[in-house]
């Protein structure tokens, strides 16, 4: 059977995307690695095998894309010295936006454990779709899934 025309696909999963982003990389930043990974998707779809995971497919682009904006963010210069406005550190988050702490640990997580916690508990994916995004086994997935969850509960007790 083929693959469906790309924008159908994109309107299947775009949302489950975007989630990911958010909760991987913050809101400041997702609309960039969203549109980098539909880029993507959109030029390695034509390769793309008609069997294959659609949705496992994106997922993996989009945590590739958050790995890249991780990187690239620990290039970035460090502000040295007293801040110029009085407001003190911004990380981009709406002021109003439930368990932003939460979500600030949960970026600072290795980045397999922070994508295995990102694709269980925002994406709701099982252990076997989360090996497939994480390109590892199942078990490796459960392993990362535990060892995020426990830095979380280590940091939040």
């Amino acid at each position: 059977m083929p693959l469906p025309p790309f924008q159908a696909t994109l309107y299947d999963h775009r949302d489950a995307v975007a989630r990911f982003l958010v909760a991987s990389v913050g809101r400041q930043e997702a609309d960039d690695c969203l549109q980098e990974t539909l880029l993507a998707a959109l030029r390695a779809y034509p390769r793309l095998r008609p069997d294959s995971n659609v949705r496992a497919w994106l997922l993996t682009i989009a945590r590739n894309k958050a790995l890249d904006s991780h990187r690239a963010r620990r290039r970035q210069p460090v502000p040295v010295g007293e801040s110029l406005e009085p407001g003190g550190y911004d990380d981009g988050q709406a002021s109003g936006e439930p368990d932003t702490e939460l979500w600030t640990a949960v970026r600072e997580l290795p980045p397999k454990q922070r994508s295995a916690v990102v694709l269980r508990f925002v994406n709701d994916l099982s252990h076997r779709e989360i090996a497939t995004v994480l390109d590892c086994s199942e078990a490796a997935a459960r392993r990362s899934l535990h060892e995020g969850l426990t830095k979380l509960r280590e940091t939040w007790t």
